[in-house]
This record gives structure tokens, sequence and C-alpha cells, in this order.
């Protein structure tokens, strides 16, 4: 089994989630100001809101991220250890995991999920029909 490939999809993985995250937050303002009906449909405003969730959840309980504990294995399967590894780990780690105290990615993380919140609030989900 190619443990370091499989590694690399998990982190591809993660780093779409947090992009799905980020970059939704976004398109939620954007998308109502330009009034792109699809970025209040249920499902989208759904799943955000419960990316950021977990985020947050895990964060206030000082859970490591399931994704990271399993990209992690899997690269300690393959002998590279958790920070060697191809170029798509180093990039992507490298955006994804910085260092900063802990009480800092905290913050931030409920600070954003406050944001997806007040936006929630702000321009309801509603059930899109074509």
């Amino acid at each position: 089994m190619n443990y370091s490939f499989l590694a690399d999809a998990v982190l591809l993985v993660h780093f779409a989630i947090v992009l799905f995250v980020v970059a939704g937050l976004l398109l939620i303002a954007v998308g109502n100001a330009v009034h792109w009906r699809w970025v209040n449909g249920w499902w989208f405003r759904a799943l955000h809101l419960l990316a950021i969730g977990i985020v947050v959840a895990e964060s206030w309980l000082g859970i490591e991220c399931p994704l990271t504990t399993l990209e992690n294995w899997l690269r300690i399967q393959a002998g590279q250890g958790i920070y060697l590894g191809s170029f798509i780990q180093y990039w992507v780690h490298g955006i994804l995991f910085y260092q900063a105290p802990r009480w800092v990615f905290t913050l931030a993380y409920t600070l954003f999920a406050f944001a997806v919140v007040v936006a929630w609030w702000r321009w309801p989900p509603v059930q899109v029909r074509d």
C-alpha cells in the first residue's frame, strides 16, 4: 500500500475543507451582494456551519483534527515522519499548520464561527428551487 500517496490525499482533502470553510463565508457575503441564490441554499449553508462548528469544537476541547491524526499515522507508516515528505505535503502543510500559541487558533476559529453565525442571521438559508 502506498501510504505516502494516501497521506498526501488526506492532506489535500483537509486543505479542501479549509478552503470550503474560508471561501464559503466569502462566497456567502459576495453572493448575496450580487444576488446569487445558491449561496443561501440550505445544504450549502448547513454544511458550512457544520464544518466551522466542528473546527471550533475541536479547538475548544483541545482535540487534534482526525484528518491530521490520520495523515500523521499514514506518514509514519510510509516511514516519512510527520514533517518530511512530498512537494504537496511541504506546501500544503506550510499553509495549514503555521506556528502560534493554541489560544490564538481557538480565538481565530471562534471569531470566524461568530462571523458565520452572523452571516446565517443576516442572509438566512432558503430552499433553493431551480
